[in-house]
C-alpha cells in the first residue's frame, strides 16, 4: 500500500508546504510516493523525507500546469501505484487538482487536514481546519481512497529516521483534449518562483506603504531575497495589489523561514495568516502595533527608509561581475 504526494517544485527543490505534506503522508505508515510534474526529480531531498518512490510525469506530456490533465494522470497512478491516499499541500493547486480528481474518480475529499490517522479498512480519521482555522473538525472518512490535502500551517516538514533510495519511474499522461482545455503556462521570466504559500520567504506590505507605487521597493527586496510579496486586507480593499497576494483568514496562511512585515498593523486576521512564519520581523513606525509584539525582531522606523537600506545592504554583498 502506498500513499501518493502531489510534489510541488520551488526552483529545483520540492516546496516546503509539499514537504509538510510527505511529512504527514508518512504518518499514514505505508509507503510514500512522490508525483511531479516536468523538472528533475530532486531523489535525495524526497529519500531524505522518507520517499520511497518518485513518479515523473515527463514534461511533454503536460506543458505547464493544468489541474484537471494533473488529476487525471494522479487518477491513473493510484491503481498502479495500488494506493490507499492521495495527498496535497494545501495551495491553490494543491486544492485544485484533489477537487478535480475527485470530480473525476467519484471519491471524497478533505481539505486543510492537520490530522490523519487510518480507521480500519476503507476508513481514516481526519482532524481538519474549518472557518479559517477558527475550530477543528475530526471526521471518518470512508473511502477506498481518500483525498487529502494539508493545511499549510498544520505539520512541520521532518526527515525520515531511516531514508532510503528513491525509486524513479517516468511516466507518459494519456490526456483528451478536454483535459488541456486549462492550462497555464508561465513564461521563463516568472517560472520558478515560489507562490505564496510555498516561498521561503515573505515581504509583506500594509497600509504604511502608501499605495500602489510604494510597493516597487518591496519587489525589489523580495526579489534580492528570494522571496515574494503579500499583502494586508486594507491593501486589497484599497485595490492596491490583487487578493490573491492577500496574508491573513480571508487570505492565503503563509509558512516561511522569513516573513518581513512592512508598513503592516497586525490585525488578527493577518496574525492567524502568519502565524506558520518561522521568524517575523516587523518594521513599523508604531511601537504598539500588535505584530510588533508578535514579532521576533522589530525595527522601529520609517519603511520607506528601512527599506531603502536594507536593498542598498544586500546589493552592497552580492559579488560584482568578474
Amino acid at each position: 500500500m502506498t500513499a501518493l504526494c502531489l510534489v510541488e517544485l520551488d526552483g529545483a527543490e520540492p516546496a516546503d508546504a509539499s514537504l509538510r505534506a510527505v511529512t504527514l503522508a508518512r504518518s499514514l505508515g505505508t509507503g510514500v510516493g512522490a508525483v511531479l510534474f516536468g523538472g528533475a526529480v530532486p531523489a535525495d531531498t524526497l529519500a531524505g523525507y522518507g520517499v520511497t518512490d518518485a513518479y515523473l510525469v515527463e514534461p511533454s506530456a503536460v506543458a505547464g500546469y493544468a489541474p484537471r490533465a494533473w488529476a487525471r494522470v494522479l487518477a491513473g497512478l493510484i491503481a498502479q501505484a495500488g494506493a490507499t491516499a492521495v495527498l496535497a499541500a494545501g495551495t491553490d493547486r494543491g486544492h485544485e487538482v484533489l477537487a478535480h480528481l475527485g470530480a473525476i474518480t467519484g471519491l471524497p475529499m478533505a481539505a486543510n487536514c492537520t490530522e490523519v490517522t487510518p480507521h480500519g479498512p476503507g476508513a481514516h480519521r481526519v482532524v481538519r481546519h474549518r472557518w479559517a482555522g477558527l475550530l477543528l473538525e475530526e471526521a471518518i472518512l470512508e473511502a477506498p481512497v481518500a483525498l487529502l490535502t494539508v493545511a499549510a500551517d498544520a505539520v512541520q516538514a521532518a526527515a525520515a529516521e531511516t531514508p532510503a533510495p528513491v525509486a524513479v519511474h517516468v511516466r507518459t499522461a494519456e490526456l483528451a483534449d478536454e483535459d488541456l482545455r486549462v492550462l497555464a503556462v508561465e513564461s521563463p521570466a516568472g517560472a520558478g518562483g515560489a507562490s505564496l504559500a510555498t516561498a521561503r520567504v515573505v515581504v509583506g506590505g500594509g497600509r504604511g506603504v502608501g499605495g500602489p507605487d510604494g510597493f516597487a521597493p518591496l519587489e525589489e527586496l523580495a526579489g534580492l531575497l528570494g522571496g515574494v510579496v503579500g499583502v494586508s486586507r486594507v491593501v486589497t480593499s484599497e485595490g492596491w495589489r490583487p487578493h490573491r497576494q492577500q496574508v491573513g483568514q480571508t487570505g492565503t496562511k503563509i509558512t516561511p523561514e522569513v516573513y518581513l512585515a512592512c508598513g503592516i498593523s497586525g490585525a488578527i486576521q493577518h496574525v492567524a495568516g502568519c502565524a506558520g512564519a518561522r521568524h517575523i520581523i516587523a518594521i513599523n513606525t508604531d511601537p504598539g502595533a500588535p505584530i510588533v509584539a508578535r514579532a521576533d525582531y522589530a525595527v522601529l522606523g520609517d519603511l520607506h527608509q528601512v527599506v531603502p537600506a536594507l536593498i542598498e545592504a544586500l546589493r552592497a554583498r552580492r559579488p560584482g561581475p568578474a
